[in-house]
């Protein structure tokens, strides 16, 4: 089953249940892989890369407006950005823990011979490659940085 498919029969579940965070975050999900779909060259499919790039770059979005609500004191905006972070996230590959993405940061150090600030480049393309998906690019961004201080 694709991930649209998956979405329709939540979405039907939750309109069943009356469930209005995950009716606003799945119809959002939907539109977004109808947009995605129907762009310029995409040719009427998408492959699952890039449902998952499409669904961390919901939740990035509503992560950034969720940290801008609190700094404003806005708790009810904040709470649904909370909501619907949630309800997309179950759509995402398990994400790896800080332990976890440091380890395979380190083995990727020691692969592409990298010994400081200077390489970050080469460790940040192969790490992006091999954590698309299961880690945030700003914590794999600031890892690196402070593996290769030291």
């Amino acid at each position: 089953m694709n991930l649209e498919q998956k979405i329709m029969a939540d979405l039907k579940a939750a309109m069943l249940a009356k469930d209005e965070a995950a009716l606003r975050s799945l119809r959002a999900i939907k539109a977004a892989i109808l947009l995605a779909k129907t762009a310029e060259g995409a040719g009427g499919e998408l492959k699952e890369e890039e449902e998952t790039k499409l669904l961390q770059k919901m939740v990035k979005q509503r992560k950034d407006s969720l940290e801008i609500f609190q700094q404003q004191n806005r708790p009810e905006l904040a709470r649904k950005e909370e909501e619907e972070i949630a309800v997309i996230e179950k759509f995402l590959p398990k994400q790896l823990t800080a332990e976890e993405i440091t380890a395979a940061l380190t083995k990727i150090i020691a692969e592409t011979g990298a010994s400081s600030p200077a390489d970050m480049g080469k460790v940040m393309g192969a790490a992006t490659k091999q954590l698309a998906g299961k880690a945030d690019g700003k914590t794999i961004s600031a890892l690196v940085k402070e593996l290769l201080a030291k």
